[in-house]
């Protein structure tokens, strides 16, 4: 006989990643959390990841039948790690005398583009999720896919089950999506760079976004920009410490006031490459030429210099792309050097962007100034920089990235209680 409902006054999505559901103990661990929640009156849609290093290992198979696996047969490979952890879920909840079911990502309404491998949400079709849950089912999604308009299999890519999580929040309007990991919440930087950082309350979700983007990975860029667009409150909690209450994501007009610190975080992103193009033409069109040449190749760059030349008569640009990237790029860039009139490509891959990101430095003085003085205290010298509204980066060698981190978070939160220290787990 299952277990019903009563008195329904929330709606919930809690998504758990692999590490929660690593072995079936851990499973079991997360049917507490969800019944917890049930049983308190709340519908619950569980997210979930494969177990563990599930995926790793289909991707290591895979490789070695393909050296370079991808497309749909690689997508419908994928998709079984979650399929696993979202079955075996609900044979427990069963077990136990609950109503539950599990669902394939497009079982349970997820659009995606018809795009293999990376493909983004467009929709979640809702209808049969509300149905279950109105009749009182514990409804199991399998995260990072969904179904594209030919009916076949897409996955999300890196942090698609999170992504999962807050696009099947927001069409459901749920109160709240709780992402489960084995961290505590969101913290002002890398724990193993400093070991006094702090675990942050409240977080903004651009804030949050130009984290993940920079190089924090707790959250994935995608799953904080679809919270934005939906307007989705998100909770990053632990798994393991349920007595903490994490770090909640939000909008920024619901932060408190006390939460608006000039900085909410430093960030170090060491998957990071230079390419120098020297001795350009001093004439319009050939930027417009270089980066028009690199995004017909899907290669995206970021931190951009153009200064003039030793010789003072051309110019130097000068930028940045992801080291994977960079291969591409100098294949896309040496054949073209003769019609853009340069005389050669350098290449870096010994550097590291380190930025500080918060709301809270729009308008206010002196950031910059405390954040250039601290690398400059601390002897790290400065490549590049780049800077918008609510973000400041900075290029520096790989051998002193740690360093400069150290330095800018002592400069920003010297005052933080030392009482915050953080856990061995990692939110970074």
């Amino acid at each position: 006989m299952f277990k019903g409902k009563i008195n329904v006054t929330r709606l919930l999505v809690q998504k758990f990643g692999g590490s929660s559901l690593a072995d079936t103990d851990k499973i079991k661990g997360v049917a507490d959390i969800i019944t917890t929640a049930y049983d308190a009156g709340t519908q619950v849609v569980a997210i979930v990841s494969a177990m563990g290093k599930t995926t790793d290992g289909l991707v290591a198979l895979a490789n070695e039948l393909n050296s370079s696996p991808q497309g749909r047969d690689y997508d419908m490979l994928l998709a079984t790690g979650e399929m696993v952890s979202a079955s075996l879920l609900a044979l427990h909840l069963q077990s136990r005398g609950y109503k539950a079911i599990a669902l394939t990502g497009f079982q349970a309404g997820v659009r995606t583009e018809d795009v293999y491998n990376t493909a983004r949400i467009k929709d979640v079709e809702t209808d049969y999720l509300n149905t279950l849950l109105e009749a009182g089912t514990i409804v199991i999604v399998t995260g990072f896919q969904g179904e594209n308009s030919k009916g076949e299999i897409c996955t999300l890519g890196r942090g698609g089950s999170d992504t999962s999580a807050v696009a099947i929040a927001g069409a459901l309007k749920a109160d709240a999506c709780d992402i489960y990991t084995d961290v505590t919440g969101v913290y002002s930087t890398d724990p193993r760079i400093v070991p006094n950082a702090i675990k942050l309350d409240e977080i903004a979700h651009i804030e949050m976004m130009e984290l993940a983007r920079l190089g924090a990975k707790v959250l994935h860029p995608r799953s904080v920009e679809a919270a934005r667009r939906w307007g989705v409150k998100v909770r990053v909690r632990s798994t393991f410490n349920l007595n903490d209450e994490g770090t909640l994501v939000v909008d920024e007009a619901m932060m408190s006031q006390d939460s608006t610190r000039a900085v909410a975080g430093v960030a170090c992103d060491k998957n990071q490459a230079r390419v120098a193009v020297i001795g350009l033409p001093d004439k319009p069109g050939i930027a417009a030429h270089l980066f028009k040449t690199l995004a017909e190749k899907s290669i995206s760059v970021d931190m951009i210099i153009q200064s003039i030349g030793q010789d003072g008569v051309t110019n130097d640009i000068a930028f940045t792309v992801n080291t994977w990237d960079l291969q591409n790029a100098e294949a896309v860039l040496k054949p073209i050097l003769h019609d853009l009139g340069a005389r050669e490509v350098l290449l870096d891959d010994n550097v590291a962007k380190v930025s500080i990101v918060g709301v809270g430095m729009i308008d206010r003085p002196g950031v910059a100034a405390s954040m250039f003085q601290a690398l400059a205290e601390a002897e790290v010298n400065i490549g590049m920089i780049a800077t918008s509204e609510i973000k400041i980066s900075v290029l520096v060698s790989s051998s002193q990235s740690d360093k400069a981190v150290q330095a800018i978070h002592h400069a920003f939160f010297s005052d933080a209680s030392s009482e915050e220290l953080v856990p061995s787990k990692l939110g970074y």
